[in-house]
């Protein structure tokens, strides 16, 4: 049986954003008062402080459809550190505006372990539970090649520097931060830039133009491109500037 990536996500919240499906919040406005909670006192979950280590990465795994629940357990339980990012969706309930969340990217897996760890995992993982299909299988990097055979790929990591940013983006309880392709953003300039005021303070990526609206894009890899809600100019700087 499937998991249905809608369900309520009680395991371990700290690594879903720190927060239940249903917050049963009203949709928050994209003002510029600072409300970004901080996810680096979560115990045992993922920090935007998370501390580098020389052997730990942050691997790119895909998860076989519909099954990024059973992905996550499945990890957790040998004992590995991992992160689902949520979206913050808003819906109507009995007439009222209410944000639930859902899985933001549901075909990918974030795990903060060693190359062996990932290596035994992925084989370990070969067939789940009597099911043919892989659970988790690498997401190669395109853009290089293996020292070792120039014919093939390495799989795809993530800076610490640009996972934390990630993370940071995603902590944020706002129904506006969305996943967006690459066909669909339009670059004003491509200026990287920093926010400096608002709920996305700290967030750093490129300017760009999605439905006429001025917004700030954290991209990780091809597939997974981040936008922010509306950003005005004047919380915005250069990233070099700061």
């Amino acid at each position: 049986m499937e998991d249905n990536t809608k369900q309520p996500l009680t395991a371990d919240a700290s690594l879903y954003n720190g927060q239940p499906t249903d917050t049963g919040s009203l949709c928050p406005s994209a003002r510029l008062t600072s409300c970004t909670p901080s996810i680096s006192k979560n115990k045992g979950g993922v920090s935007v402080k998370n501390v580098p280590s020389r052997n730990k990465q942050w691997f790119v795994l895909r998860v076989s459809y519909g099954r990024i629940i059973k992905a996550k357990a499945f990890v957790e339980a040998k004992g590995l550190e991992c992160y689902v990012p949520l979206r913050y969706k808003e819906v109507r309930k009995q007439g009222k505006k209410r944000i639930i969340t859902e899985p933001l990217l549901p075909s990918f897996l974030f795990v903060h372990a060693t190359a062996e760890q990932v290596e035994t995992l992925i084989h370990d993982n070969k067939v789940v539970a009597n099911e043919s299909r892989a659970l988790l299988s690498y997401y190669f990097d395109h853009t290089i090649h293996r020292q070792d055979n120039s014919n093939r790929n390495p799989p795809l990591t993530i800076r610490d520097e640009a996972m934390n940013n990630f993370i940071r983006l995603n902590s944020i309880k706002n129904p506006y931060v969305i996943p967006v392709t690459s066909n669909n953003v339009q670059f004003k300039l491509g200026d990287n830039v920093v926010v400096i005021e608002g709920e996305f303070k700290g967030v750093h990526g490129r300017v760009a133009r999605i439905a006429g609206q001025q917004r700030v894009i954290v991209e990780l890899f091809d597939e997974c491109l981040v936008a922010t809600a509306y950003v005005p100019k004047e919380a915005m700087k250069h990233y070099n500037e700061i």
